[in-house]
């Protein structure tokens, strides 16, 4: 690839100057008692103005572009930005965040996350990283300077093959650290990965934190790509004799209790130790922790086949998972009694070959991504995948296409992406007035969302996962036995889970900021729960004109990139 090599050594040494951690601040010994840990963070006040994003185009419109005329989209687009009187409104921050953009401005990175954020805290005990691709150096680069040594780091990977160059790397750094742990997942299908995205933190305070998000651990995926995270509450420790130490104890819970979500990360926990031990140390642990505080539902894939009739599964995964938890939520009508219109925005980085007809697509993933409690009208879909001209104007240019994934060339992709191409829009629409700005038109993005609006401009659910459109990802169901190759782990959110029981609940699209105000909450009514999700991408979408084709890694692109650079293969 024709692309200029970048320099790991520099970047370690600006990022060392702007990091929280430094060795020369004061360290305090862990705390001798538990400490009381902070709940839900809500906010009943307005003092979060929405910030002016200067408009770089990454995104020339086609002439043959067909206008956005969805009323869902119309009324995302017409929220009013003045500010408006003052009421009684309880905001809630929104649980998913965004990932600090490097070559942005500070007020395009309000309320973002840097990977110091999560592991550079001197009360970090041991920490379980799960991913596709972990770079060692770097990892234990953001870790506390005064602790590295002796944190415990356990590595998760997929690597199962002896020979594999990524393994020997693996093993090769590790060698340098006495407390770096290597533990390969159990992958008994050949085309399948360790996908999944996952921080588990256990602290010396008594204290743990499940960390969920979209990044490889690589240097270029902190940098400048668009990633999200969501991060739990502090989870204390239990009293010894809790009758909730056990998997076993949530399984009759309903979905989006911290009592369920724990049953169900467990159970995926012990899915890695099927053929030899790899997690069982960490669930044990994990085990003795109280997820009360945590609001959402675990949205996980294991490699494996499962029968949805087995009596004797409790946590389903895949697209039976994702259609257990969704068919659990409520959807509320319109204030005049009739269901609301509604569709679901796929946002991802990756998709893979589904074949020559959209029946996988239709019949499987959009068909279970348009569950809803007693509800089961097929709902339309929109894709949001970046074009070539996106990437070659992003942050890295061609440099950040490595990470992002779709194949046309052979006869059955053409025919995949005929089906598709009706549902696909841009990553950024910088079309001009009216459109809601994230942000991130320039990070290419690697986060991958799946969220569902409704005709009042508000959002129903939302998905954070490290799943794209695959069927190694969500599984390929014959009958009632479903197979799937891959892990994956996402956390689902919806609006009632941050009422108070007693509260209209709402979640609302909000853009430069976790942090909803009165200005995002125009029509809304007193005594409403409101509840921020941090979107992305830009809104209203933008649909792909008759001459755009998707981003694609694995053909040559000789047009250069804004830095000059092209992509030969």
């Amino acid at each position: 690839m024709d692309s200029p090599a970048t320099s790991r050594d520099v970047y370690r040494e600006e990022s060392k100057l702007e990091s929280k951690c430094s060795p020369r601040r004061p360290i305090s010994p862990p705390p001798l008692k538990r400490r009381k840990l902070t709940p839900q963070q809500t906010f009943s006040t307005s003092n979060a103005s929405r910030l002016e994003t200067p408009s770089v185009s990454a995104c020339t419109p086609d002439a043959n572009t067909e206008p956005e005329t969805s009323p869902i989209y119309c009324a995302l687009s017409s929220k009013p930005k003045s500010t408006v009187e003052d009421k009684q409104i309880r905001f809630i921050k929104s649980p998913f965040s965004l990932t600090r953009i490097h070559d942005l401005a500070p007020s395009q990175n309000v309320d973002c996350v840097d990977l110091s954020d999560i592991l550079c805290d001197p009360l970090i005990r041991d920490v379980w990283i799960f991913n596709y691709l972990h770079d060692i150096d770097f990892i234990m680069s953001h870790l506390d300077p005064d602790v590295k040594n002796t944190v415990k780091v356990h590595i998760v990977h997929g690597f199962w093959k002896q020979e594999d160059p990524n393994r020997l790397n693996l093993h090769e750094t590790a060698s340098r650290y006495e407390n770096v742990s290597l533990h390969a997942a159990f992958m008994p299908e050949m085309f399948g990965t360790h996908h999944s995205k996952m921080f588990i933190v256990l602290r010396h305070d008594d204290a743990a934190q499940l960390i969920i998000h979209t990044a490889n651990m690589i240097e270029r995926d902190w940098k400048n790509m668009a990633q999200g995270v969501w991060r739990s509450p502090l989870l204390p420790l239990m009293a010894e004799s809790s009758p909730s130490n056990s998997a076993a104890s949530g399984s009759g819970a309903e979905y989006g209790t911290g009592e369920r979500f724990k049953h169900d990360l467990l159970n995926y926990l012990e899915a890695y130790d099927r053929r030899r031990r790899v997690c069982k140390p960490l669930r044990d642990k994990l085990a003795n922790y109280s997820f009360e505080g945590v609001k959402g539902a675990l949205v996980a894939s294991v490699p494996g086949r499962f029968r949805q009739e087995d009596g004797n599964q409790t946590t389903f995964w895949g697209l039976q998972g994702l259609s257990k938890v969704l068919s659990s939520i409520h959807i509320p009508n319109s204030e005049s009694g009739e269901p609301r219109e509604a569709e679901v925005v796929a946002q991802i980085s990756s998709v893979a070959t589904l074949g020559p007809t959209d029946a996988w697509l239709e019949n499987q993933l959009i068909a279970a991504l348009s569950h809803s409690h007693g509800k089961k009208s097929r709902l339309r879909t929109r894709v949001v995948f970046p074009t070539a001209a996106e990437i070659r104007r992003s942050l890295d240019g061609y440099n950040a296409g490595g990470s992002i994934h779709w194949k046309i060339q052979s006869a059955q992709q053409q025919k995949q992406l005929a089906y598709m191409k009706p549902m696909l829009h841009h990553w950024s629409n910088d079309s001009g007035d009216g459109v809601q700005s994230s942000g991130r038109n320039r990070a290419a993005p690697h986060i991958k969302t799946y969220t569902r609006y409704n005709s009042e401009g508000s959002v129903d659910w939302a998905l954070l996962t490290s799943g794209n459109v695959s069927k190694q990802a969500w599984g390929d169901q014959k009958d009632t036995e479903i197979r799937i190759a891959s892990w994956e782990i996402g956390v689902l959110v919806w609006p009632a889970l941050f009422s108070t029981g007693e509260d209209e609940a709402k979640m609302i699209p909000i853009f430069l900021k976790d942090i909803p105000s009165h200005m995002d909450a125009k029509g809304i009514a007193d005594g409403t729960t409101v509840t921020g999700l941090r979107i992305p991408y830009n809104l209203p979408l933008r649909k792909y004109g008759n001459g755009d084709i998707p981003w694609v890694a694995t053909t040559t692109h000789t047009t250069p990139d804004w830095r000059g650079t092209r992509w030969l293969l």
